[in-house]
C-alpha cells in the first residue's frame, strides 16, 4: 500500500468504473444479492465495487465482467 495518499484521478476512475458496473447490473434488472451469487461476492463487496470507497482487486472485476455477461474492457473503459 502506498504511504502517499492517491491522487484525485486514481479515485475517480475508482467510481467510474464503479459506475459502469451498477449500470451494467441494472440494465440486467441485477440486484447486488444476485450479482454476489452470480460471482460469488459478498452484496457488501459487490456495494464497495460500485461506490469506488476501497480498492478491488482485478480477479473481483473479471468475476463480476462475467456475471454481468460483459468485458472486463466494458467495465473499465
Amino acid at each position: 500500500m502506498p504511504s502517499e495518499p492517491l491522487p484525485a484521478w486514481v479515485l475517480t476512475r475508482r467510481r467510474a468504473i464503479g459506475d459502469a458496473v451498477r449500470a451494467a447490473r441494472t440494465a440486467r434488472k441485477m440486484s447486488q444479492e444476485k450479482l454476489g451469487e452470480v460471482t460469488g461476492l459478498d452484496r457488501k463487496t459487490i456495494n464497495r465495487v460500485e461506490q469506488g470507497t476501497h480498492a478491488t482487486s482485478v480477479d473481483h472485476l473479471l468475476l463480476i465482467a462475467d456475471g454481468l455477461d460483459v468485458s472486463l474492457a466494458d467495465l473499465v473503459r
